[in-house]
This record gives structure tokens, sequence and C-alpha cells, in this order.
């Protein structure tokens, strides 16, 4: 068990819950029900954790307690909430789910899907050779225990390679190999921050970050992003200044999920204020290899620090194979050796044979990532379009880079739509998984990395139950997976 959410913070958490207006309205209380059941599928409500009382919960929402008391009894018809009389209710999952490969909970029978939460790629076809290329290498390090901490000198001086040729110079030993940049920034929270730190990020943001930040029992302060226009300078910079944070994680090239590429002067100006007031900087470039349509990427962050207060970290998962659990840190070389000090307790290094195939693709990478751009710019293009006419009420900033749209709904129906969606095979990240206490209901996250037919399919889908939402019967609930 978790703890307790009190009346007040679930229905934050519950945001636009109502049933939307329409001639076939759901009661309120199966609305309700339904919302729960969102938070605890998409991972906002975390299983074992106590609900308020009733009579709590009907105060909060302005309800009556009726209108709960039939919630909650749907919710344990259902299986996802357990009560014992005068202890209270615990939240819970039916037993016919499991665990899906997004990390989310999804049904035993799930059959095929449109998968639309998961912004990755599938692998390229020079992975098959790059896998051969690494077996016939692993031989010579055979004779030793196999653990390298910092990973191996040849992934360790590609990668440097790499940073050095965007220009930023960098040694073999200013890098770590870990198993995956949500490793990377899990080590680094565990090496910079305190139980309580502060932390500062955007808003929209990647959700796995606010995990890691969760478990790390952060205070989080946001800086929201403008839909259209991405960062307001004057406005990160001020929050830096005010709530001088111990850490600000950013992801400055094609953001995710809004697609927006930082400039080269806030970069700079960001570095200085992180300076002045002692903040550290978690720079997350996990998609900085996927610029489109001969957009310029402006140099890395870490390129105007002095003072070792930017530390990188990215991977394999988005331009490569999300299956290849390579990622790295680009720190100071001190940072580093403190960073795998720290790694020991967690999982001592990373498989020597996957660090082996990463070689041998950075090898290739600059013939693999141009046929990658080519491969999201007319996926994107696709997507686009279907949306332009199917759903033109929605508004999207087309990305210059990366893999997903930021689109703005017609309405606050983001969760709601998702959950619809998945009873017709499209499984969607409903917006309030990129923020904190329920807000983005107006948003979705729309990753184009399916083949271009597949997107097309998923908007006709979406724009289908889109208009249809508020004149659906009783529904049987399928529970979405987790976002990735």
């Amino acid at each position: 068990m978790t703890g307790q959410v009190r009346g007040v913070q679930l229905a934050r958490l519950l945001g636009q819950w109502h049933a939307l207006p329409g001639r076939r309205r759901s009661p309120d209380y199966a609305a309700l029900a339904g919302s729960v059941r969102g938070l605890l599928a998409d991972g906002r409500l975390p299983l074992g954790v106590r609900l308020p009382a009733e009579r709590e919960l009907a105060e909060a929402l302005r309800i009556s307690r009726t209108t709960v008391t039939a919630a909650y009894r749907q919710l344990r018809e259902t299986g996802h909430l357990a009560s014992r009389r005068g202890a209270g209710s615990w939240t819970m999952l039916p037993g016919n789910h499991r665990v899906a490969s997004t990390g989310l909970w999804t049904p035993l029978d799930d059959r095929e899907m449109l998968d639309l939460g998961v912004a990755a790629l599938a692998a390229p076809p020079q992975l098959l050779s790059a896998a051969r290329a690494a077996a016939e290498d692993l031989p010579r390090y055979l004779s030793g225990a196999g653990y390298h901490p910092t990973g191996i000198i040849e992934l360790r001086e590609a990668v440097a390679d790499a940073y050095t040729a965007r220009g930023l110079p960098t040694s073999a030993d200013q890098i770590m190999v870990t198993s995956g940049t949500q490793h990377a920034l899990d080590l680094v929270l565990r090496l910079a921050l305190a139980p309580g730190g502060t932390v500062l990020v955007e808003s929209p943001t990647y959700p796995n970050a606010l995990a890691a930040l969760a478990g790390r029992r952060a205070r989080i302060t946001t800086h929201g992003l403008a839909a259209d226009a991405g960062w307001e300078p004057d406005l990160l910079l001020g929050s830096l200044r005010q709530t001088r944070p111990k850490l600000a994680y950013l992801i400055p090239e094609f953001q995710n999920p809004t697609g927006h590429l930082m400039p080269a002067p806030l970069r700079e100006h960001v570095v200085a204020a992180a300076h002045a007031v002692g903040t550290d900087l978690i720079i997350d470039e996990s998609f900085v290899d996927l610029s489109m349509d001969g957009t310029e990427v402006p140099p890395p962050v870490a390129t105007y620090d002095r003072h070792s207060r930017v530390v990188s970290i990215g991977g394999m998962s988005k331009p490569y194979w999300g299956g290849l659990r390579i990622g790295w840190v680009r720190a100071s070389a001190p940072q580093v050796q403190r960073l795998a000090a720290v790694r020991v307790g967690v999982d001592m290094a990373s498989p020597v044979l996957d660090q082996l195939v990463a070689v041998h693709l950075l090898a290739d990478a600059e013939a693999i990532v141009a046929d990658r751009r080519v491969q999201l710019a007319v996926q994107r293009d696709a997507l686009l379009g279907a949306l332009a006419h199917r759903l033109p009420e929605w508004r999207v900033t087309v990305p210059r880079g990366g893999v997903t749209l930021w689109a703005e709904l017609d309405g606050p129906v983001s969760s709601a739509l998702a959950r619809a969606a998945e009873e017709v095979g499209v499984r969607l990240a409903p917006g309030p998984r990129f923020g904190l206490d329920g807000t983005l209901e107006r948003f979705l996250r729309l990753p184009f990395t399916l083949p271009a037919a597949d997107l097309v399919e998923a908007v006709g889908r979406i724009a289908a139950i889109r208009y249809d939402l508020d004149r659906a019967g009783r529904q049987r609930w399928r529970e979405p997976a987790v976002i990735a």
C-alpha cells in the first residue's frame, strides 16, 4: 500500500470527469468511475492507495454522496476497488490484467492495436548485420569478468566522437554507458538529488521523467511551454532565478511531447542563469539526431557550460531501436566516476554484447539516421494530412524534428478520448500523462512512428469516436497501457 489520497487531491487528478453533454449522457456515477479507472490505467493513481471516504470526495467534487457511493460500487464490481468495512477502500486492478511492454496495465486478451502510446520506431534493417558483427567481436571480452561500470572503451569513444562532431569536444573519460536513457536519468538523480529536493521541469514533459522524480520524492516546479512557440525566455529564466531549484530537467531538441527546438541564444542564457543560482541542468538529448526539413540543430547546451553545471543524457532508443537498451551520460570525468560508484549498487554494468551492437550501429550512423529522417518526414506528413482532413478543429504545430505531434483538441476530452479509442483498437497517450495534477486535458500526444497507412487508419477511428463520445451507451471498459 502506497498511502492515502485526499479528496481535494483526487479531485485535481480527475479534472473534467463529468460525462459529456449529449442525447444519451451516461450517469455521473458511471463517468466518475470511468475517470478513476482511467487514472489507474495510465499510472496517475497508484495501485494500493486508499481513496478518500465517500463524504470527503463528494464534498471535494461538490456532488451528492449517492453519486460517489454508486461510483465506488461500480469500481468494486469491475475489480478496481477493494473495500473493508470500517477501514476504507483501496485501488487495485482486475485479475485478468498483465503489465504491458510499455509498463502499464493492459487486459490479458488485448488484441492487436494501433499503438500511438509509444513514441519509438521499429528496428532498422542494419540491426541484424550489426548484431552479427558484434557476436564476432565478443570473444575478445570473454576472458574477463564482463563488468564495465562506465562502459566498454569502444562505445565510449564512439559516443565521445559524436559529441565532438557536434562541436562539443569530448573524451571517453566524460562518457558513461547506461542501460538506456531512463537509466541514465535515474543514476544522475541518485547522485545529484536528495529526497525532497526541488526540480524544475517543462510542462508538458516526458512522463517517465516525472515518474523518476516522484521516486526521488522531488518537489517539482514547472515552466509551461506555449503550444505554438515553446519556451518563453523571460519566464524560464525567471523561474530559475525565483525558485533556485537544485536541478532542472529540460529537453531542448524536439521536446517530448511538443516537438519544439530551443534556440541557441536561450541555451546560452539558461546555462548562465543556472550557474548564477546554483542549479545543475540535466539535458535530455534523446531526439537530437532526428531533425527534418533541413533544420539545423543549435550547438549542444553543454557547449556553453564552463562550470560543470550541465549533464547530458541520450541513447539509442529513438534513432535506432528501443529494444537495444543502450544510453549514456556526458559529464565531467570526476562526475562520471562518481556516477560509476553509484551504479555499483544498482546494476553493475550494461551488457557487453549490446554495447558492441551499438558500436557497429554508430559506425553506420550517417546512413541509418538519414533513412530515419526520410521515413519520419513521410509519416509525419501523412499524420498531419489525416488530421487536417478528419479533425480540422484540432490545432497542431508542425514539428521540425523528433517523432511526436502535440495536438490541441476541441475540448477537454483527452482522457475520455483515450478510453474510448481503446474500444476501437487505438491506444493513445492522453495529455494529463505529460503534466501534473490532471492538467492538459485539452491536449494529446500523437507520435508518427507507425507506417503511414496505419496512422491514417488510426486518425479515422479517432475521428469516429470523437464525434460519438457523448452518444455511447454503457461502455465495456478496457484499460489503456502506459506511455513510453
